[in-house]
């Protein structure tokens, strides 16, 4: 029997509307009637007007699509299709918080009917959706998969601030419950799927798949950076021998930086929980982690040994810290590791500026007990471009020259002025 759900033409819920839930939902509102669901309510009442809190998308983005913003639970009942779109992020230990994820199966399975289709986004250990989402979800709604509903995986592979890889042209991994979800599922997605759908043979291999990529990022740039603190031991610079490696053909070129953000910096933990938990303790992945975890504090112990080097008096030492966010260009917050190093400064009794052009002032407050400083003000003994935001790119050396020190450290982590500036003591990772 040919697939049928596209024929229904299909209500779809899209369950949280951050970075990844917003563009699905924008992308089927432009050929179905969509819900977009979220908590919150300034959230929703942003995307009404046409704004996208995280500023990755514009107003033409919103223009003629057929969708509804809602706080409400009560309109989600009329929709067909149901997908997850929530976070999930690690608790203080490390631990997988499937909190959001359980609320979301919980307001699912209030309206949940015969024939709804469930498609989880969220990235999981391999297992999850299976051993937790659907039995919370059967157990609530008094409904069976494979019976009365079908379910399925998709796992989200937005890359926030990269506008060459966006969700229609790369390629979407589906998956599904039985062989009828998953052939339904790969041609709901393939109406806004451009690049097309990998048709994975089961959930357990979708939810695999997306935490292989993020934990094999998260591992190469661990090597990376382990390569710059041994390479900066014996003076070498790491991106210039990173230039030289590069020449060869079959060389996959990675940096070293600081790794945070709410994927690649705790995805792995997920995958080592649910190794824990069948008997395995992960050594290479769990080693990676260790590394990246530890830069923002090799990075303060290097400003701040040049401070005790070359300031008098190190308490009115002035450092300034461009930017916040966990990468460069988006606004986005979570985990990010430029937090950690400025609280280090901090406990080393240094008067930092810290700046950012994209983040929000009140969330880094709220998120991290930090206060953004309004602008670049006097001159500083150590400056360290955190965050390459494109403002912060193109500085010229006589700018750089007038608010630094004599003898000030330029700390350039991701080596974006490297043989550009002058004046100053320039170092990188």
């Amino acid at each position: 029997m040919p697939p049928t759900l596209i024929a229904k033409k299909p209500k779809i819920a899209v369950i949280g509307l951050g970075y990844v839930g917003l563009p699905v939902a924008l992308h089927f509102a432009e050929h179905l009637s969509v819900i977009g669901f979220d908590r919150s309510e300034e959230r929703v009442e942003a995307l009404k007007t046409g704004i996208d809190p995280a500023r990755e998308l514009d107003a033409l983005a919103f223009k003629n699509r057929n969708v509804l913003f809602t706080s409400s639970p009560e309109v989600l009942k009329e929709a067909q299709v149901y997908i997850v779109t929530v976070p999930t992020p690690v608790n203080s230990s490390k631990v997988p918080d499937l909190t959001f994820l359980k609320k979301a199966c919980v307001t699912i399975a209030s309206v949940l009917k015969q024939g709804d289709y469930i498609i989880f986004e969220s990235t999981v250990y391999p297992g999850c959706t299976e051993e937790e989402c659907i039995p919370l979800v059967e157990q609530l709604s008094g409904l069976k998969m494979g019976e009365d509903f079908k379910a399925g995986y998709s796992p989200e592979r937005i890359n926030p601030g990269d506008k060459n890889h966006s969700l229609s042209n790369t390629v979407k991994i589906v998956s599904g419950c039985d062989e009828t979800a998953l052939e339904e599922i790969a041609r709901l997605y393939e109406l806004i799927i451009k690049a097309g759908v990998h048709r994975a043979p089961s959930i357990k291999i979708a939810e695999a798949a997306k935490i292989v990529e993020n934990v094999q990022r998260d591992l190469n740039i661990s090597l990376m950076n382990e390569l710059s603190v041994i390479f900066d031991k014996m003076s070498i610079n790491t991106l210039d021998v990173l230039d030289a490696a590069g020449t060869k053909w079959n060389f996959m070129k990675y940096f070293p930086g600081l790794v945070g953000g709410h994927c690649i910096g705790v995805d792995p933990y997920y995958l080592t929980y649910k190794a824990q938990q069948l008997g395995y303790n992960s050594k290479v992945i769990a080693a990676g982690r260790s590394v990246n975890d530890e830069m923002p504090h090799y990075i303060s112990k290097k400003v701040v040994q040049h401070v005790i080097r070359n300031v008098e008096n190190v308490s009115q030492a002035r450092v300034l810290v461009l930017g916040a966010t966990f990468k460069e260009n988006v606004s986005d917050i979570r985990n990010s590791k430029v937090a950690v190093l400025v609280r280090d400064l901090l406990d080393y009794s240094l008067e930092v500026d810290f700046v950012d052009a994209h983040a929000s002032t009140k969330e880094v407050k709220d998120e991290y007990g930090l206060d953004i400083t309004d602008k670049i003000s006097g001159t500083y003994d150590a400056v360290i471009l955190a965050v390459a935001h494109d403002i912060y790119t193109n500085f010229s050396t006589e700018y750089l020259n007038s608010i630094t020190r004599t003898g000030a450290l330029f700390a350039d982590l991701k080596g974006v002025y490297r043989g550009k500036v002058s004046g100053m003591k320039y170092w990188s990772l």
